[in-house]
């Protein structure tokens, strides 16, 4: 069996130290989404530009990229959803935008 040291990392954030993360992970995730999205505009590209590729090959990388794309659009609902949730945990200072929800 391994041994597991026993370690108990004492890591002490303030709230708004969280939701500062928060907001990296998805400006993170976000970036990796762009870079997909620009990915799948190449694949279409040079799918449209190739003489050799018949209709019916077309046709599967168009069914390929719009399911990537539908893909896509779930995450960046999911992105927005966790976006949401910490824009609530910021405080509202005056007449910012998290308070006219």
């Amino acid at each position: 069996m391994p041994n597991i040291p026993d370690i108990r990392p004492d890591i002490e954030l303030t709230r708004e130290q969280v939701a500062h993360l928060l907001l990296a992970s998805i400006a993170m995730e976000e970036l990796g989404l762009a870079h997909i999205l620009n990915a799948e505009g190449e694949k279409l590209q040079k799918a449209v530009g190739d003489p050799q590729l018949s209709m019916e090959e077309r046709l599967g990388v168009n069914e390929a990229v719009e399911r990537m794309l539908r893909t896509l659009i779930r995450k960046e609902l999911l992105l927005q959803m966790k976006l949401d949730a910490v824009l609530k945990m910021l405080p509202c200072e005056g007449a910012s935008a998290c308070c006219e929800e």
